[in-house]
């Protein structure tokens, strides 16, 4: 029986890494491999006889004592215990193949270190933009931001990129500088997996080697959403309600067109938003959180997904989701979005943060016919089964880690 390390810093569906993480896991256990997680103690972590190996917790927006805040700056460059708690774990299960998720200041880099000493050939599946950009998604105050490009890293203190703050924005300086004078990633990950070509292009854009990239896209089990073949009306997003989300722009291109639209999440842009939409006397409706059956339930209600993100968006499971349901998707073209929606034939394109462009696509959108509605959800679901699929996923990773020697 082969022994896959998967790591990631929680092991409970916090996000949509953890969710590829988790599923990766599931997906390997139902071919025979024996998979141990490594993570953060957490009290919503799913149960596993593992746990013991666990690091301990460090949650950021947590207020915690001056020396512990001292103490939790050191340990997100280098943390002593999770390089302890993994080579003790090591020892006991001896792993053909690690594969981590998002380690970075909780678990840290660390373990890289232990993995490489070990001989253990490691993977990293890139969520996010981190290995660039020390902020994770070359965004800050004025929008898209490449500025340190080059090496330049000093922007992310001057910009206060980091939670709006020149104290955690210098603590994510220096760590970032350390990484990568130590070569933390550089020198002991085996493979980068980006699930979108995007990233992969700005990655090698700067400065990354390409052959240490493999492009794996994410997948949806279609088997967990029931295809709904009735359109409704209006529009929805879902996901959370940050300033990256292209919010704002979504809200007034909704106003002016004169569409329904339901808003489903919850974040610090909220009652911003409900101020706004109050304002234009929108058709917009606040749903607050909401998972499982009750979100697949709004999203059918629709007559699509919207995607209006201002950011570099990597490879949103959620615009899958929404095909696997039947609902075409109108995303913004930025990021790996794009790659993602066939114009006129799953969904639309408009121009990220362009409020007129967005309204004009959702007032022909909302125009469409049910059938032709129909038609583009069931090309989304059709693409989802053939080529988003679990089985594609796994086959994809598994000739991956042959490649390692596993």
């Amino acid at each position: 029986m082969k022994t896959l390390l998967s790591v990631n810093n929680y092991h409970y569906r916090r996000g949509g890494a953890e969710a590829v993480f988790l599923d990766h896991n599931d997906l390997f256990r139902d071919l025979g491999w024996n998979v141990v997680p490594f993570s953060m103690e957490h009290p919503e972590n799913e149960p596993t006889k593992w746990d013991e190996y666990f690091v301990d917790e460090i949650e950021f927006g947590r207020r915690y004592s001056l020396p512990r805040k001292a103490l939790n700056a050191f340990k997100i460059t280098h943390s002593f215990e999770a390089s302890r708690k993994m080579q003790k774990l090591v020892d006991q299960i001896q792993p053909q193949v690690s594969h981590l998720h998002n380690i970075y200041h909780h678990i840290s880099p660390s373990v890289l270190f232990t993995l490489k000493k070990n001989g253990i050939p490691s993977v990293l599946t890139l969520h996010d933009l981190k290995i660039a950009c020390p902020a994770y998604k070359m965004l800050t105050h004025d929008g898209v931001c490449e500025r340190c490009k080059g090496g330049n890293l000093v922007n992310v203190v001057k910009h206060r990129c980091v939670k709006d703050s020149r104290v955690t924005s210098s603590v994510i300086f220096m760590e970032t500088m350390v990484q990568r004078l130590i070569g933390s990633y550089s020198s002991n990950v085996d493979v980068f997996v980006v699930p979108s070509r995007f990233y992969l292009e700005k990655f090698v854009e700067w400065g990354w080697d390409r052959d240490r990239f493999q492009h794996i896209p994410n997948f949806v089990d279609v088997d967990r959403f029931q295809y709904c073949d009735e359109i409704g009306e209006g529009f929805v997003f879902a996901g959370r309600l940050g300033p990256e989300k292209g919010l704002r722009t979504l809200v007034d291109a909704a106003a002016q067109a004169g569409v329904k639209l339901k808003i489903v999440g919850t974040g610090p842009l909220e009652e911003e938003l409900k101020a706004i939409a109050e304002s234009h006397g929108a058709d917009i409706t606040f749903y607050g959180y909401r998972s499982g059956e009750e979100l697949q339930k709004l999203i059918k209600s629709s007559k699509a997904l919207v995607l209006p993100s201002e950011w570099y968006e990597n490879a949103p499971i959620s615009l899958l989701e929404a095909y696997s349901l039947g609902r075409p998707v109108i995303g913004a073209d930025i990021g790996g979005i794009p790659e993602l929606i066939r114009p006129g034939q799953t969904g639309e394109i408009f121009e990220s943060g362009n409020t007129e462009g967005l309204a004009e696509v959702l007032a022909a959108f909302n125009e469409l016919s049910s059938d032709t509605a129909k038609t583009m959800g069931r090309a989304g679901r059709e693409w989802v089964e053939n080529s988003f699929t679990p089985r594609n996923y796994r086959e994809r990773m598994l000739n991956l880690y042959k490649t390692l020697g596993n």
